[in-house]
C-alpha cells in the first residue's frame, strides 16, 4: 500500500494556491459542509494537520468525549478572523505528517472530500489521483466511523466511468469516482452527476 502522505501534501499545496485568490464573498460562502463556510472547512484541515493522538484524546475528552463538539471547538480554535491568516497558517504545517488517531486512509479521504467542499461552491475543478479516490471510496464503502459510508452505500453496485472499478452487488450507482466517493459521505450535491437505479436509494439515505 503506497503513502499517503505525498499525495496529501500535494492536496493541500494546490488548495492553498487556490485558496489565495480568493475573495472575502467566496471565504464566506458556504460549503458542501453542512453549516460550514470556505473558511470553516480550511480551519478545519488547519486543526487535522497539527493534531497529534495525545492531543486529539485530550481535547475529545474535554469535549465530553462529543466528536460534533469536539470539532466544532477547533475550528474555532484555528481559525484566525481574516482568512489570510488561516491560509498562512495552514501552509505552515503543509507538509506535516502528524494526525489525529485512525486508520490512513480517513485522512487521504479528508483532503479529498474537504477539498470539494471548498472547492465546488467556489466552481474550482480539481483532477485527483483517481486510484487513490478509489482507495478512498473502497475505505468509506467498508465502514461507519463518523462518516456511516457502509451503510449508505450497502446494497448497491458503485460503478465508476473514469477508471475501471466496480463493487458491490444490487442497483447500480455510476459515474465519476469522485462524485461516488461524495456519495458515499452524504454529499448529496453529488448525486447530478451519478446515474443508474441505485441513485435514489442513495439519495433516500444521504
Amino acid at each position: 500500500m503506497t503513502d499517503i502522505w505525498p499525495t496529501i501534501h500535494e492536496e493541500r499545496r494546490a488548495l492553498a494556491d487556490e485558496l489565495s485568490r480568493a475573495g472575502a464573498d467566496e471565504w464566506r460562502a458556504p460549503s458542501l459542509c453542512a453549516g460550514w463556510t470556505v473558511h470553516d472547512v480550511l480551519a478545519h484541515l488547519l486543526s487535522a494537520a497539527k493534531m497529534t493522538p495525545p492531543r486529539f484524546f485530550s481535547r475529545f475528552a474535554a469535549a465530553r468525549f462529543n466528536f460534533d463538539a469536539y470539532v466544532d471547538r477547533e475550528i474555532r480554535r484555528e481559525r484566525f478572523d481574516e482568512p489570510a491568516a488561516t491560509l498562512a497558517a495552514f501552509r505552515r504545517v503543509s507538509s506535516r505528517t502528524s494526525a489525529p488517531p485512525g486508520p490512513k486512509d480517513t485522512w487521504l479521504g479528508e483532503a479529498f472530500v474537504h477539498g470539494e467542499d471548498i472547492r465546488r461552491p467556489l466552481g474550482i475543478a480539481r483532477t485527483y489521483p483517481l486510484p487513490d479516490v478509489i482507495r478512498v471510496l473502497r475505505f468509506y464503502a467498508n465502514s461507519n466511523a463518523i462518516i456511516g459510508g457502509k451503510r449508505r452505500v450497502a446494497g448497491l453496485t458503485l460503478r465508476a466511468t473514469d477508471i475501471d472499478f466496480s463493487m458491490g452487488d444490487g442497483p447500480v450507482v455510476e459515474g465519476p469516482a469522485v462524485d461516488l466517493m461524495l456519495a458515499a459521505t452524504g454529499r448529496t450535491q453529488s448525486l447530478a452527476a451519478l446515474s443508474g437505479p441505485g441513485v435514489a436509494i442513495l439519495a433516500d439515505r444521504a
